[in-house]
């Protein structure tokens, strides 16, 4: 079955060619499963600095991104915003609505025009009357995935901080930074705040290793770009 959102694809910009129902919290379906998950879900489009969702809402709705790029950010109690992650299409938004009562713990803009294919929790729960095998087998993909992450935190834990935080810097510039000639560029700002929640450390602990990271030319600081060159990467 074909992707029903090739016929709102933009003329321009990244283009995810995942459909919805290849996405692993959906692995595992039958053929007709797969079909009606497709058919059930929503297209919708959103513009540049539009909300997908916002911090403290109830959780109603997961998303595929198709084309555009969404950020994710918290507000603190003191109204600093920290921007925690920056979505490109193919990533996928809101497994919370799993959970009853759940609040988005961050929220989510639109950096630029995007389209998403979604779900909100009642056309799924409808769609789980409908084939219970999908319910059961989102279960075990769910489970499956903390499984996997409760293994990756722990790897972490035991990681030094320089190295946690130069391969945070990796994973942000190959996915969202431009490739040129001195390395990989990123191009939009990021704060000590945002990488320190990131990698769960102390701005005052980034802001040092930051320091031993540019010493080393494992980073380099163009005004308010980063730049890891594709030397310090071998």
């Amino acid at each position: 079955m074909s992707c029903l959102c090739e016929k709102l694809k933009p003329k321009h910009g990244e283009w995810s060619q995942i459909c919805i129902g290849q996405l692993w919290v959906f692995e595992g379906l039958r053929q007709a499963e797969v079909e009606a998950v497709v058919r059930g879900a929503l297209r919708q489009r959103y513009q540049v600095g539009q909300s997908v969702f916002m911090q403290g809402d109830t959780a109603k709705q997961i998303s595929l991104i198709k084309a555009g790029r969404v950020k994710l950010s918290k507000l603190l109690e003191d109204g600093t915003e920290l921007t925690l992650d920056i979505r490109k299409p193919g990533d996928f938004l809101g497994e919370y609505i799993f959970n009853d009562d759940f609040n988005y713990p961050v929220s989510a803009w639109s950096m630029e025009e995007t389209l998403v294919c979604s779900f909100t929790k009642d056309r799924f729960e409808k769609l789980v009357l409908e084939y219970p095998n999908i319910g059961l087998q989102v279960i075990k993909n769910l489970s499956d995935r903390i499984a996997q992450l409760t293994d990756r935190v722990g790897a972490m834990s035991q990681t030094h901080i320089e190295e946690r935080l130069y391969r945070v810097l990796l994973n942000v510039a190959r996915e969202h930074g431009e490739k040129k000639e001195e390395g990989y560029v990123i191009q939009f700002p990021l704060t000590h705040e945002d990488l320190g929640f990131l990698i769960g450390a102390h701005r005052v602990s980034i802001t040092r290793v930051m320091k031993r990271l540019k010493d080393s030319g494992k980073i380099l600081q163009m005004g308010r770009k980063l730049v890891l060159p594709l030397e310090a990467m071998t």
